[in-house]
């Protein structure tokens, strides 16, 4: 097993505690070995019916016309600027062509009420799939072993068995997702911990996050914010693909322009709170997303700043004198 090296940090008087020693057991967990997170409050919406992917192709950013059965793609739902209106996981769990949603919850009504209204005429059923079923994830390097499936690529599926309940397995950067029937979460979370793995809280999942320079959609990128301004193109977006809303923007931006901002990471002089400005020489450059207090890096945290604020610039946080060095991301 590969030792974790963890910086120690120091006790700053400010809002927003450093690490309790059960949160750093859980970022150690996480890290080493595997991890069990509840997320009761996730968003999910069905599309369902042969023209469900040809439906869902017009409307967001990657290419969900080219999954199989089995695979899964993240993609943004756009308005017709090009500004986020929400993120998601694309998933096409079985040989049908029905297609399910993972996203917030936040932006998950007003999703549902766009998917639904421009189905008119397409051969689809658009659902509300929210209370189906409950996400539960496992992050660390036994995630995949305790899971039970294979070693799957990000946002790949398959269906898996605990407990007696079919769940489907969900490849993510730090391990996997199960999506469990809600009438048996309770109990196939039972079967996981007494298989190994150890209830850590959503705080210390969020470290790892933010180390990993990941945005969050309504902590640091919401509708003010472009695909490419977030960080997220490589990731979201299909240039080969056909129309979709808001496409004309991001394939001017990608080919021809340059953002006015970009996600950056921030290594504070002392843990911030989100919201809180950001100023360089005086000027306002952006405004806190997530911030945390990593057990092996210190403060830090994302955010979406202008573009004269670029790695390695000193910046002002907040009205209490913190500091913070602007970082390319995934943190170093």
């Amino acid at each position: 097993m590969r030792t974790l090296i963890l910086t120690p940090v120091p006790s700053y008087d400010r809002a927003m505690p450093t690490p309790t020693v059960e949160l750093d057991a859980q970022y150690r967990q996480l890290r080493e070995e595997c991890g069990l997170v509840e997320r009761p409050a996730r968003g999910a919406i069905a599309v369902r019916g042969a023209g469900a992917a040809a439906y869902l192709q017009g409307q967001v950013t990657n290419d969900v016309e080219a999954l199989g059965p089995g695979e899964g793609a993240y993609a943004a739902l756009l308005d017709r600027k090009g500004h986020l209106q929400s993120d998601m996981r694309v998933l096409r769990p079985g040989e049908e062509p029905d297609l399910l949603l993972d996203l917030e919850p936040e932006p998950a009504p007003a999703v549902l009420r766009h998917l639904t209204m421009y189905s008119v005429g397409h051969e689809v059923e658009v659902a509300d799939a929210s209370g189906e079923r409950a996400l539960v994830s496992l992050i660390g390097p036994r995630s995949v072993e305790l899971a039970g499936c294979a070693a799957l690529p990000e946002h790949a599926c398959e269906q898996v068995e605990h407990a007696g309940a079919r769940c489907l397995a969900v490849g993510t950067a730090q391990g996997v997702d199960l999506l469990v029937p809600a009438g048996e979460r309770e109990r196939v979370v039972t079967a996981l911990l007494e298989a190994g793995a150890a209830l850590a809280s959503e705080d210390a999942a969020e470290i790892l996050r933010v180390e990993a320079g990941v945005p969050r959609f309504g902590r640091d990128m919401g509708p003010e914010a472009m695909p490419a301004e977030a960080g997220i193109v490589e990731r979201a977006v299909s240039f080969e693909k056909g129309c979709y809303i808001g496409q004309e923007t991001v394939a001017r931006l990608h080919y021809r322009g340059r953002p006015n901002r970009h996600l950056r990471g921030l290594r504070l002089s002392a843990p911030a709170r989100s919201g809180e400005p950001v100023r360089k020489d005086g000027k306002e450059v952006g405004r806190i997303g997530t911030a945390v207090v990593s057990p092996a890096l210190g403060p830090i945290a994302l955010a979406i700043l202008r573009r004269e604020a670029e790695p390695g610039d000193e910046v002002a946080v907040g009205e209490d004198g913190v500091t913070a060095s602007v970082s390319d991301l995934p943190f170093g």
